[in-house]
C-alpha cells in the first residue's frame, strides 16, 4: 500500500514508524479512540480524514479539527502514558495504521535521531492547540465583550 508523503520535517520518522504499524480499514462514524481512554499507542492516518471532537461533560462532543493523510494523532498521550484528550472518529471511510506504544517506546530508545523529531511535532502541537483555542474562545465570547488578558 503506497504511504501518502506528510509534511517534510517528519517523512523520515514516518516512513520508519510505517514499518512498526498494523494498518486497519474504518468506517465513517467508527471510533478510532475515545477521549479519557488511557493511550494504547499512536495513529497515523494513511487515506481519508479523522474527525477529532472535544467532548463536553454536558453539551455533545465539538469538532475539534480534521486530520487528514499524514496525520500522527495521539503522539503526546502515547509518550506520556495519559489519557487522550480528544476523541476520534473516522470522517469518512479511511486507512488508519496503529503503532502500540510498547514497540513505539523501545523505536525511540534505539533511534535517537528520531526523539527531536518528536519533540518538535509536540511542540507544533501544543502550538496549534494553543492558537485553536484562542479562536474557540472568541467565539464563545459574547458580542461587545473583550477577551481577557493574557
Amino acid at each position: 500500500m503506497p504511504q501518502p508523503i506528510p509534511n517534510p520535517p517528519y517523512f523520515e520518522l514516518w516512513q520508519a514508524l510505517g514499518k512498526l504499524q498494523s494498518v486497519c480499514t474504518y468506517e465513517e462514524g467508527m471510533s478510532v479512540f475515545q477521549q479519557g481512554c488511557p493511550a494504547r499507542g499512536i495513529y497515523l492516518v494513511e487515506k481519508g480524514e479523522v474527525r477529532l471532537i472535544l467532548q463536553a461533560p454536558v453539551k455533545p462532543g465539538r469538532t475539534f479539527a480534521i486530520a487528514g493523510p499524514g496525520a500522527l494523532l495521539g503522539l503526546s498521550e502515547a509518550v506520556t502514558g495519559e489519557a487522550h484528550k480528544l476523541s476520534a472518529e473516522a470522517a469518512g471511510e479511511a486507512q488508519i495504521g496503529f503503532v502500540e506504544r510498547g514497540p513505539l517506546l523501545a523505536f525511540l530508545r534505539d533511534h535517537h535521531q528520531f526523539c527531536l523529531q518528536i519533540v518538535r511535532l509536540l511542540s507544533d502541537d501544543l502550538h496549534g492547540l494553543y492558537q485553536r483555542f484562542q479562536c474557540m474562545s472568541s467565539e464563545e465570547r459574547p458580542a461587545g465583550k473583550p477577551a481577557r488578558p493574557a
